[in-house]
């Protein structure tokens, strides 16, 4: 840099008589940086990642420092940057998909010539197991156990290549199966909020802000540490790993200040819905978000938590807390050491990232207030997280729903353990506490149990068409609910622990009783799902259940005790009593003194110390796993599981750029809000998908099919589950819902990967045509590769989701925005059309493209798009046909 330089920035930092260089951005603003003071915390956060890693010679340009300095001017950003996160984070099932590509990369490299152990992960990386486990057992005391040896047995050629990983990879932690969901583990263990670094700097260790990335859209929950991370595909977090630093834009910042306290009996869910709705309605993405304001005061860690985790449901890239008191306090409620947190108190205070509600507020893009008093209990359904409804208006809201589908109501009976039931629409299929969002907030687990308890007590049970089950974020709360006293309580009306896992929250929610199974395939019953989780797409929580509802952990009890959605909580009865009185919601509702005097009682540091000593040794079925050796992979050709990516098969060492799009065919059109889990499902493999007929055409019985998550090392099978959930809706195919298309131009009726096929067949391009939000939801890199694997050159949206648009770019796929008024309806298409794009040869960062419409009359329409592609760095990317082609060219030509 020229004057002020980095060098200047160099200060020393005193904790518990130990002497540590940081880089001080307020000594930067005395030299005549910029006004950093008022910057949001998060950017204070970013500008020392800039500034550090340009000290250290990494591609960080002085400009880059001095804009995200000066952001205050506009508080608009944009520029372009590179930032380098500390580490990496990753679960099962995006995890051992990466590391197959590091295997190929390596096979490649050796093809090349070169040297395979170059490809390693430079950046710290830790992989947590805990995407596969499956209710495949619930309602008894050992389901947990069952259900982790099922999953062993399932996934036994999937762990088994991880050890190989964790053997030949360096910098890479794995946290066995059974242990918590990879964000839970994050916030309780694995973040620091404050690292150090011994070597970076000559003779001074060197302390700076705790960074992740990770591959999982929920890796924000880690913002309520005051953690700057958040979720990616594991396209772009493969890059990071091997030393390519993310490039970004400066992002907008919106703050979001909280006043007032919540109400009695209000929970963290209520509040997150709430939340969520308001920024959805507001608009964040690819925004920061940071909260701020007195009523931060009256917010747990557990409750920032819950708020940080569900930041991709609102849309925004981080959903910021800073760093305060209770930051500390939770600290040392979950076991770190005190010289830690006197490291993060030290440091927080001495880089200008420390909370003070006294203080004067940062400058934002917007500020949006949100009072929390006036935060009331609500669900959220029934397919988006943002749409919330509250409590008193479920009823006439699914009512309203029910009653727009233009049929009469339908009733089916079911005879579940001998007895007959009626069961009809919307009534309840499932009920499940899962998920990090909630399972992490000792203050909804603990209500839950104690609802429980008051529920049983007066004699209540939940229905028996209802698959009920619960499965903790981590271990810790298995145990503080043990030592309450309150598990038997969930035990008894069917809440037993199943796992430590997503499971119900990501589609893992097993099979439903044969009898309701039938209900909904023979009788059409719309069934209906209700958890605890962040997400409520068509067709993740369960194939089965039509509607699908967010709620708190004890409103999950509370409807499984009703047994339907159909009725109005606050007004009507949930059941009656021994005694045949009516029981009424606000009957056994806990009060917040009892949940706080047990969350003071049980959860205590000691707890957390003792359940994360051995968190990455495994249990039994993990050290009996054998443990091949090795460099590279010995792939086995008739493995299901675990094949050869086969994007690095021919590689060049030099990259040949792609060229204009000439009469491209429109595989699919779709509508707004088209989620990865619309693109590529996660959860079960039905039987007469295409990837079922391709599993059962290799001998493998439905009952072994698993699910998508498992089988994403076999790009067979993911390629033809793209596009393929039962829930999706092509325009062209009539409103049918499935992965159906018409294939043109004869207009044959056929599935989306038998079209695209044909379509490879005949050698045609291929692009995707949809409304706004597309590829919302998950940092799902399947959506992508299969996109990629079904011959789709580019992607024509009226708006894209962040970590989609990202992961398109990184598998070399176009992602194209309309211009403002324009979409596939003012256009007229009906997918009849081919499409050329003109001007890929020569483009440029967010540069216009010619699009030529050619109709079936033989008329045509020529258009302006705007090529998505929004930085240098992405552009080198879509050059050489994804991030990791470019990664593995790079490093030849270094060696």
């Amino acid at each position: 840099m020229s004057r002020p330089s980095a060098a200047d920035a160099l200060a020393e930092l005193e904790v518990g008589g130990r002497r540590l260089g940081f880089f001080s951005l307020a000594q930067m603003e005395r030299r005549g940086l910029g006004p950093v003071s008022r910057l949001p915390r998060s950017l204070k956060i970013l500008l020392e990642n800039l500034l550090r890693h340009h000290h250290l010679g990494k591609a960080v340009e002085s400009g880059d420092v001095a804009a995200l300095a000066n952001w205050t001017a506009d508080r608009k950003g944009g520029r372009d940057i590179a930032y380098h996160p500390a580490r990496i984070i990753m679960p099962d099932s995006s995890g051992i998909p990466l590391l197959a590509d590091l295997a190929a990369m390596r096979d490649a490299m050796v093809d090349l010539g070169g040297d395979p152990r170059s490809i390693n992960p430079l950046s710290h990386v830790d992989i947590v197991v805990d995407h596969s486990a499956i209710v495949d057992v619930f309602g008894s005391a050992d389901a947990a156990a069952r259900n982790l040896a099922i999953e062993y047995e399932r996934n036994g050629e999937r762990y088994a290549f991880l050890r190989w990983a964790q053997s030949a990879f360096a910098n890479l932690r794995i946290v066995p199966s059974g242990q918590g969901i990879i964000h839970q583990v994050n916030i309780e263990y694995l973040a620091k909020v404050v690292l150090v670094d011994e070597t970076a700097l000559p003779g001074t260790p060197l302390a700076f802000p705790d960074t992740v990335l990770g591959m999982d859209s929920h890796t924000p929950m880690v913002n309520a540490l005051g953690v700057v991370g958040w979720g990616c595909g594991g396209i772009e977090a493969g890059a990071a790993m091997l030393g390519q630093p993310v490039s970004m834009a400066i992002p907008e910042v919106i703050g979001v200040r909280f006043v007032g306290k919540l109400a009695p009996g209000v929970t963290a869910t209520d509040l997150v819905l709430t939340v969520t709705e308001r920024l959805r309605k507001h608009g964040v993405v690819q925004k920061f978000v940071e909260y701020l304001g007195p009523g931060l005061t009256h917010l747990t860690m557990a409750t920032r938590a819950t708020i940080a985790n569900m930041a991709p449901e609102y849309g925004a890239t981080i959903g910021f807390f800073p760093i305060d008191a209770e930051t500390l306090a939770y600290l040392a409620g979950t076991g770190r050491s005190q010289e830690q947190i006197d490291l993060v108190e030290a440091y927080a205070k001495a880089q200008g990232l420390w909370f003070d509600a006294q203080a004067a507020e940062p400058d934002f893009t917007d500020l949006i207030e949100i009072d929390l008093s006036q935060v009331v209990t609500s669900l959220a359904g029934p397919k988006r997280p943002q749409d919330r409804v509250a409590l008193p208006q479920v009823k006439a809201a699914l009512d309203a729903v029910l009653d727009a589908a233009g049929t009469p109501r339908k009733q089916s009976r079911v005879t579940i353990g001998g007895t007959e039931h009626v069961l009809a629409d919307g009534h309840l299929a499932i009920a499940a506490i899962t998920s990090c969002t909630n399972t992490s907030n000792p203050n909804v687990i603990i209500g839950a149990a104690l609802l429980a308890r008051n529920a049983a007590a007066r004699g209540l049970t939940t229905k028996p068409w209802v698959k009920t089950s619960f499965s903790p974020g981590s271990r810790v709360v298995a145990e503080y609910l043990r030592r309450a006293g309150l598990q038997s309580d969930l035990d008894r009306l069917g809440f037993q622990v199943v796992g430590f896992g997503c499971m119900t929250c990501m589609g893992n929610s097993g099979p439903l009783d044969d009898g309701v199974a039938r209900a909904v395939d023979e009788d059409g019953l719309a069934l209906a799902a209700v958890l605890s989780g962040n997400r409520n797409f068509e067709g993740r929580v369960h194939t089965r259940c039509r509607i699908n509802y967010l709620a708190s952990p004890p409103l999950v009890i509370a409807y499984a005790l009703a047994g339907r959605m159909t009725l109005d909580l606050t007004r009507e009865p949930i059941g009656t009593d021994r005694a045949g009185k009516p029981v009424y919601l606000a009957d056994i509702w806990p009060s917040d003194e009892d949940i706080a005097a047990i969350i003071q009682k049980v959860v205590t540091p000691d707890l957390y110390r003792e359940r994360y000593a051995d968190v990455f040794a495994g249990d039994e079925h993990w050290r009996r796993l054998a443990v091949r050796g090795g460099d590279t992979f010995a792939w086995k050709d008739e493995s299901r599981y675990i094949r050869r990516p086969p994007f690095f098969g021919g590689i060049q060492r030099e990259a040949v750029p792609p060229g204009d799009i000439s009469g491209a065919r429109i595989l699919a059109m779709f509508g707004d809000s088209i989620t990865t889990d619309h693109i590529s499902p996660i959860g079960v493999i039905a039987n007469d998908s295409p990837a079922g007929a391709y599993l059962s055409s290799q001998g493998i019985a439905p009952k072994d099919f698993n699910s998508y998550a498992s089988r994403r090392v076999n790009h067979d099978v993911m390629v033809r589950g793209t596009f393929a959930n039962i829930r999706i809706r092509n325009e062209m195919a009539g409103g049918r819902e499935g992965g159906h298309t018409l294939h043109m131009p004869d207009a044959a009726p056929m599935s989306i990967y038998d079209a695209a096929m044909a379509y490879r067949r005949e050698k045609v391009p291929l692009v995707i045509v949809a409304g706004c939000d597309y590829g919302a939801g998950s940092s799902r890199d399947w959506a992508a590769k299969g996109t990629l694997l079904l011959g789709v050159r580019a992607v024509l949206a009226e708006s894209f989701e962040r970590i989609h648009r990202s992961n398109l770019i990184g598998m070399g796929i176009l992602p194209c925005e309309f211009q403002a008024g324009q979409s596939r309806k003012t256009l007229g298409l009906d997918g009849s059309e081919t499409i050329d794009l003109i001007g890929i040869k020569a483009l440029k960062p967010r540069a216009p493209l010619v699009c030529v419409i050619h109709r079936a009359d033989g008329s045509r329409r020529q258009v302006t798009l705007t090529a998505r592609i929004d930085t240098a760095y992405e552009l080198q990317y879509f050059r050489n046909g994804g991030i990791l082609q470019l990664m593995l060219r790079q490093m030849l030509k270094a060696a």
